[in-house]
């Protein structure tokens, strides 16, 4: 399944590397449903290391802190837009430590050509 370029390149546009984004959301934002099949899972928190816990709104525009989440994780969905854009993703992936800077690094590659 293959989005359009501009669809490819404003769902990069919104990926960070830090978010889950919900089954939900993923449709709202026209991601393919098959990539959401293949790229959904359910995840943990992690209550050892605060990058690693999960948030989701909660009352009176705050957040609250969920046990388990099922979702797409923006690096994954960065990953595959990457891939279709033409990104040599596996060499990107060599050369970034986190998942913030491997979704830094997909971009730059997409928008320098």
């Amino acid at each position: 399944m293959m989005v359009s370029y501009d669809r490819a390149l404003a769902l990069l546009d919104e990926c960070n590397g830090d978010d889950l984004w919900s089954v939900a959301h993923c449709q709202l934002r026209r991601v393919p449903q098959a990539w959401i099949d293949e790229l959904a899972d359910a995840f943990e928190t992690s209550y050892r290391f605060r990058d690693q816990t999960i948030s989701v709104p909660g009352p009176e525009s705050g957040r609250r802190v969920v046990n388990q989440y099922h979702g797409v994780r923006d690096v994954d969905l960065a990953i595959k837009l990457g891939q279709q854009l033409g990104v040599q993703v596996d060499s990107i992936r060599a050369i970034s430590l986190t998942r913030q800077a491997l979704v830094r690094n997909i971009k730059e590659a997409v928008f320098e050509g």
